[in-house]
C-alpha cells in the first residue's frame, strides 16, 4: 500500500466526491476464468452485500451478516427468487475495510464449469445486485484507499503478464514499490518547495550565503532521479505491450528459417521456391523476459503475382509499425542496388541487419550503411544467434535479466 497523501491519490473533496459517486446497490462479477474448472468463485461487494448473501443462504445456520469478517462457512446455495438450489459453496465472509475493495464483501465458491458459474454469478444478480463494470473492483479498492493509482494499475498488468519478468515487474509495484518510490520524491520537492517558499518572510541579508546554492543543488539531484526514472518508461512499456519485431528481407534471406531456429520449431514452411512466404506469420516469443510479436513477412521484391503482392504490402506497412526491423540479407548472394535500396527505406534507428548463410562463401560486398547495427549469422550451424539475440536486446533496450 501507498502512503498516505501519496501524489497518485485523489485528495480532499475529489475522494470525496468518488466515493459519493458509487452505487448503494452492491456489485458482483464471476472472478475467476469461465470455462471447465475444479472451482469458480463469484465476488460480492458493496454496502448490504452481507445481508443480501443472507439471501442466497436460507438453510446456513450462521448467515455472511452474522459472522465475523476473515471467517468462511459451507453451505447450500438457493435462487433468492424460485428457492431452487444451486449449488453447494464455500462462503467467505470480509467486513469492511479488510477485503480487497475496502467494503464488506462475500465471496461464494462453488463448482467450476460455464453452466454452474452462469447459474451462481445469476442468482447473486437475482438477490440485488448489479453486475461490476469491468475493473470495477479494482476501482473501488483505489477509491477506498486499498490501492494506490499505480498498484490499480500493476492489478491489470499482474493478471495480463506473459512472462516471468513481466509477472516480477507487476507484482512488485503492486507491493507498493513505485509508489513509494514517487511519494518520496513528492515529499523531498514539497519539503524544498516550503523552503523556498519561506524565503518570501525573510529579507536578502537575512539568509545564509549558501542557502540559494545549496536548494539548487537539491534540486539538481532530485530532476536527475526523476530523470532516471522516467528513463525506464520504455521497458515497462515493452514488458506491459511487447514489443513488435518485424522479419524482413528480399526471398530467400531466411526469415522463415531464422523465425523457426528463434522458436525452437518448425512453425514457418522453408522451401527455396522464392515468395513461399506470401502472408505475415506472427508468434509470441520471450527475449530476455520482455514478450515480443515475432512476424515472419513476406520477401520484398517485384512481383506480378497479385497475391504475392498483397503479403508485400503487408509486409511494408508492418514494418512501419515495428518497434525493430530485424531486416535478413544473404551474405552468400551477390550485393546490388535493390538490396541497398531496401535498406536505406527502413527507419535507421529501429533497424537490425542479419547477415544469413555466413556458412557459405560470401556473394559480394555488403554495404550496410553506418550506423545500423549487424550481426552476422548461419541458421545451419546456430553461428551468431546468440549475438542476434543480444542485439536485439540492445535495440529494443531491454537490460539482461
Amino acid at each position: 500500500m501507498g502512503k498516505e497523501g501519496s501524489p497518485s491519490r485523489p485528495r480532499g473533496n475529489t475522494m470525496a466526491l468518488e466515493k459519493q459517486s458509487l452505487s448503494d446497490v452492491p456489485i458482483a462479477a464471476l472472478a475467476t476464468a469461465p470455462g471447465p474448472a475444479g472451482v469458480c468463485v463469484v465476488r460480492l461487494s458493496g454496502e448490504g452485500a452481507l445481508e443480501l448473501g443472507d439471501r442466497l443462504v436460507p438453510s446456513a445456520r450462521g448467515k455472511p451478516s452474522q459472522r465475523e469478517g476473515g471467517t468462511f462457512f459451507h453451505a447450500a446455495v438457493a435462487h433468492p427468487l424460485t428457492g431452487e438450489r444451486i449449488d453447494d459453496a464455500v462462503i467467505l465472509v470480509y467486513r469492511r475495510p479488510h477485503s480487497y475493495t475496502g467494503e464488506d464483501t462475500v465471496e461464494f465458491q462453488g463448482h467450476g464449469g460455464s453452466v454452474p458459474a452462469r447459474r451462481l454469478l445469476a442468482a447473486v444478480l437475482a438477490a440485488g445486485a448489479r453486475l461490476a463494470e469491468p475493473g470495477e473492483f479494482t476501482k473501488r479498492a483505489f477509491l477506498n484507499g486499498r490501492l494506490d493509482l499505480t498498484q490499480a494499475e500493476a492489478v491489470c498488468d499482474f493478471i495480463q503478464s506473459k512472462t516471468d519478468r513481466a509477472a516480477h515487474v507487476a507484482r512488485a509495484q503492486l507491493d507498493g514499490a513505485l509508489g513509494q518510490q514517487v511519494g518520496q520524491l513528492y515529499e523531498r520537492v514539497t519539503e524544498l518547495c516550503a523552503e523556498v517558499e519561506h524565503l518570501l518572510d525573510f529579507d536578502e541579508g537575512e539568509l545564509p550565503d549558501t542557502f540559494l546554492s545549496r536548494a539548487a543543488d537539491r534540486l539538481a539531484v532530485l530532476v536527475g532521479e526523476v530523470e532516471q526514472l522516467a528513463d525506464t518508461w520504455n521497458e515497462g512499456h515493452l514488458l506491459r505491450d511487447g514489443a513488435l519485431v518485424v522479419i524482413s528481407g528480399r526471398p530467400n534471406a531466411g526469415k522463415s528459417s531464422l523465425l523457426n531456429a528463434l522458436l525452437g520449431r518448425n512453425r514457418a514452411i522453408v522451401h527455396a521456391v522464392p515468395g513461399t512466404t506470401r502472408d505475415a506469420i506472427e508468434e509470441g516469443y520471450a527475449l530476455n523476459g520482455v514478450p515480443v510479436r515475432l512476424v515472419d513477412t513476406a520477401g520484398l521484391r517485384e512481383t506480378g503475382d497479385a497475391v504475392e503482392q498483397e503479403g508485400i504490402l503487408r509486409a511494408r506497412e508492418l514494418i512501419r509499425q515495428a518497434d525493430l526491423n530485424l531486416h535478413l540479407v544473404d551474405h552468400s548472394a551477390p550485393w546490388d542496388d535493390v538490396a541497398a535500396g531496401e535498406i536505406d527505406a527502413l527507419p535507421a534507428r529501429r533497424v537490425l541487419v542479419g547477415l544469413t548463410k555466413c556458412d557459405l562463401p560470401a556473394g559480394g560486398g555488403c554495404r550496410i550503411p553506418a550506423g545500423v547495427m549487424q550481426v552476422r549469422l548461419s541458421v545451419k550451424t546456430g553461428e551468431g544467434l546468440a549475438a542476434l539475440k543480444a542485439a536485439m536486446s540492445a535495440a529494443l533496450g531491454v537490460e539482461s535479466e
